[in-house]
């Protein structure tokens, strides 16, 4: 599960900011809850809120950023830039990041980047074994001593001469994936879910419902599930079937195949269906939402979400949020962090759930609910929040 992560001069954050998704004693909360092999308390829900142009995407959008880092920056081009953007003030500071998990087994990891856009400055992975009077150890260590890279590792399994030639714009991790050491196989080998790209909010609808569509084609259970989900949300469906369509593209020799969602409605004497494409904003939204999540919550991992509430009615909100509340649809500790404009997640979540975003002088600040002074878990967080007296709010 994901413990915290940290960044600093990465988009509109220039100070290091940290997102704990740790509970300490104090914490109330109700509901959204995991307790670690360790005994670690944990929400499997975080909660952006502040006004627009705070910096709530940039600061769920860190996740992806380092989840394509790790994993898929070997298909980089030698001396093409590392896709993010350091803050405008300080373009020639490295970024920094810090992201801590424990296993199943209970083993902690921690991941270390100090990075420019043009090369990686120092790497490592540190891991601790589960028991009590265990020490952290370094997997590797990477750094850049002026023109090449010393590498140090205990038990990554990437030969010698492989790890010398990692490129400067490669993680470690993913170079030993591509050239298959082991522990590099082991830790890509993670669950992410998002509809973040490195410029921003995925916002093409058609190709989002389409690419949901041949998921769920190929996932039959999850297929039901999803189906039986907005069935029970009162969409007005009576059911989802996913059309399978074979056509010849001009030139082609085969047959193309792409799927296509369709809603089955049920009046009181007849039955009929409805493209996808003709259902209404907050249908397609649900659709393509479970399409990001269903997985995660059937494997174990971790969504970030921008704008989780888009299109959809209020009361949908939480309805989507219990998928990582209860133990039958998540029996894995799957965790969800998402930014969100509507207040009434206030309503849903408790003050350690949710993270206040401001920007001020074009710099981006972050903090979490139980860290306001005199703020307590008996408070009205919804009803201080729309006073004023939280912070994180439009200034109109």
């Amino acid at each position: 599960m994901l413990l915290s992560y940290s960044i600093s001069n990465f988009h509109s954050f220039a100070d290091r900011t940290t997102v704990s998704m740790c509970l300490n004693s104090r914490d109330v909360v109700e509901g959204w809850e995991r307790t670690t092999k360790s005994g670690e308390r944990v929400t499997t829900a975080m909660a952006m809120v502040g006004a627009n142009g705070a910096g709530k995407s940039n600061l769920v959008k860190a996740g992806p950023f380092l989840s394509w880092f790790v994993r898929d920056s070997f298909s980089l081009k030698p001396g093409e830039p590392i896709a993010f953007m350091p803050h405008q003030a300080s373009p020639d500071l490295p970024s920094e990041f810090e992201v801590e998990t424990e296993d199943v087994l209970g083993t902690r990891w921690r991941y270390v980047l100090r990075t420019s856009r043009e090369r990686v400055l120092h790497e490592a992975l540190y891991r601790k074994e589960p028991g009590a009077g265990s020490r952290p150890s370094y997997v590797f260590i990477r750094d850049l001593a002026e023109a090449a890279y010393t590498v140090k590792q205990q038990d990554f399994g990437l030969a010698e001469s492989e790890a010398e030639k990692v490129r400067p714009n490669v993680s470690l991790i993913s170079w030993g994936k591509q050239y298959g050491a082991p522990m590099a196989l082991q830790l890509a080998n993670f669950q992410l879910g998002t509809n973040l790209t490195m410029v921003g909010r995925a916002n093409s609808p058609l190709f989002e419902i389409r690419h949901a569509a041949e998921f769920f084609g190929n996932e039959s259970e999850l297929q039901r599930q999803m189906a039986a989900l907005l069935r029970s949300w009162d969409l007005g469906l009576e059911d989802v079937r996913i059309d399978r369509i074979e056509s010849k593209e001009p030139g082609e020799s085969g047959l193309a195949t792409s799927w296509y969602p369709v809603g089955i409605h049920q009046t009181k004497d007849k039955t009929f269906d409805l493209p996808f494409a003709f259902e209404s904003n907050g249908t397609k939204s649900a659709l393509v939402l479970l399409w990001r999540l269903l997985p995660i919550l059937q494997r174990g991992g971790i969504a970030f979400i921008d704008e989780f509430e888009s299109d959809l009615h209020p009361h949908m909100i939480e309805a989507l949020l219990r998928l990582f509340h209860d133990d039958e649809t998540n029996p894995h500790g799957a965790q969800i962090v998402f930014t969100c404009q509507s207040p009434e997640i206030l309503k849903i979540l408790r003050r350690a759930q949710v993270t206040f975003v401001e920007k001020t002088d074009c710099v981006s600040t972050a903090f979490r609910g139980d860290e306001i002074e005199g703020l307590t878990s008996a408070h009205n967080l919804y009803a201080k929040y729309m006073a004023g007296a939280l912070g994180a709010v439009p200034q109109i």
